[in-house]
């Protein structure tokens, strides 16, 4: 089965969840797994959606409301996971509009990314 590359037009975040993915993550673990903690810069103020992305396919898609320091909020899963150094942040947010996520789920965005690059974290658009 062959699956067609998602080309953004949306400032979006691409994230890479690979040490947090397992199969049958629910929603909420999946949201909890995308939404933090990560090294991003300034450009996070920028990003209308954040990509869960596990090995170059768009799982889902959430729409980002806001950025909070690392480790400061509770998470879905009712987890804190702690302080983080000040450089990591984690976004609030919500699962995108239905038309947003089926426009992108399921898609390809290996191109993306370049090949051994080991940061899980691509702007796009932003």
């Amino acid at each position: 089965m062959t699956t067609s590359p998602a080309f953004f037009d949306e400032p979006v975040l691409l994230i890479r969840i690979t040490n947090t993915f397992r199969p049958n993550l629910s929603s909420d673990e999946l949201y909890d797994a995308t939404r933090g903690s990560w090294v991003v810069g300034d450009r996070r103020n920028d990003v209308r959606y954040a990509v869960a992305v596990f090995q170059g396919t768009v799982l889902d898609v959430f729409e980002v409301h806001r950025w909070e320091p690392g480790g400061s909020t509770l998470y879905e899963s009712g987890v804190n996971r702690g302080p983080h150094p000040s450089h990591r942040w984690e976004f609030i947010g919500r699962l995108a509009p239905y038309e947003i996520r089926r426009k992108y789920k399921g898609k390809l965005v290996d191109h993306y990314f370049v090949q051994g690059n080991q940061n899980p974290i691509r702007y796009v658009n932003c």
